[in-house]
């Protein structure tokens, strides 16, 4: 029987949010952004095992004791590198089998409700080609010119904004991830593409945001305090 492995790459260094220090070390609502982050898969039933992915060099995660939860530290350069290492790693370690399902999750979005991830198991978790969360897109869109002028509007018709966690077999993951150029890999849904699959859409959630700039600490402070009430 396959297992559900979140998967969570944090060997980034969160260089736009400008806190001095990667942005999942930042500490919100008395914990880390990481520590909330892997929390919410550790605390979920279905879920089989957390892998969090860190930098060799990472002098800032805390001793984690949990039976469920696995540390790796072979991040790479970019999130994809990393990616691609810790399901190497998995697989290469006996920790997960190509069957297996992988959740690839942001660290930086740690306030994914428990609703949203069950809802993504629920109808992807069996798929061949897997699945992610996502909304459809709610504001209007415009494409800048050159000259920073609005050149057109674009329409939003069809069009979904991607979240994460972003579910695939281990097999398909580890193929799709072979490619020479990793720059091109924008997210896990977007390496599978290439392969000419097309990953299903599953309702994902406004709240599940990505913390990446200094105003969204507030955002997620309030979501976190709200949670913890």
């Amino acid at each position: 029987m396959s297992r559900f492995i979140a998967l969570i790459p944090a060997a980034g260094v969160g260089e736009r949010f400008g806190a001095g220090k990667p942005k999942q070390y930042v500490e919100i609502a008395g914990k880390t952004v990481l520590q909330h982050t892997l929390e919410i898969f550790l605390h979920h039933a279905e879920i089989d095992n957390v892998v969090v992915v860190l930098s060799p060099h990472d002098a800032l995660f805390p001793t984690l004791l949990h039976d469920k939860l696995t540390v790796l530290r072979c991040g790479g350069a970019t999130r994809a590198e990393s990616v691609r290492n810790g399901l190497q790693a998995l697989l290469e370690q006996g920790l997960a089998d190509e069957a297996d399902v992988i959740l690839v999750h942001d660290a930086a979005r740690c306030c994914l409700p428990p609703a949203a991830l069950s809802r993504l198991l629920h109808e992807a978790g069996e798929r061949a080609e897997g699945g992610i969360l996502a909304i459809p897109v709610a504001d209007t869109l415009k494409r800048a010119a050159s000259t920073g002028q609005i050149e057109a509007t674009v329409a939003r018709a069809g069009l979904w904004q991607a979240q994460t966690p972003q579910l695939f077999r281990a097999g398909l993951l580890q193929q799709a991830l072979r490619v020479s150029d990793l720059s091109v890999v924008t997210d896990e849904a977007s390496a599978v593409e290439q392969l000419g699959i097309q990953p299903c859409l599953v309702l994902g959630d406004i709240r599940n945001l990505k913390l990446t700039l200094p105003q969204d600490e507030e955002l997620v402070r309030l979501l976190l305090e709200k949670e913890s009430v």
